[in-house]
């Protein structure tokens, strides 16, 4: 029974993960330096860790393939549609918060 109930976990997780990807895609009006400041990460960290865990499933992805993946577009196309200048209190904030690597 125990590999029916972590083939279940993965399978809400999965939707979980779909569900997320899918409310950041309508909330253009969050920025990415938004996510990073109140949680510690965003739209790209989310692509990095779907590409690493492609990789480390021997599937290779590239940073664009992972990138539009999560954000349902050519990373370059979301820029130019959606992300705003960065305000001054937001790079502060952003400096403070910073995640170290």
């Amino acid at each position: 029974m125990t590999n029916e109930n972590d083939n279940r976990q993965v399978e809400f997780e999965a939707a979980t993960f779909r569900r997320l990807v899918k409310h950041l895609r309508e909330r253009h009006d969050v920025q990415n330096i938004d996510l990073m400041n109140l949680a510690g990460f965003c739209r790209n960290c989310l692509s990095n860790w779907y590409r690493e865990a492609a990789e480390e499933a021997g599937v290779p992805l590239s940073k664009d393939e992972s990138r539009e993946i999560v954000y349902g577009m050519p990373y370059d196309d979301w820029k130019e549609k959606y992300q705003a200048e960065a305000s001054d209190a937001q790079k502060a904030a952003f400096e403070q918060n910073r995640p170290s690597e």
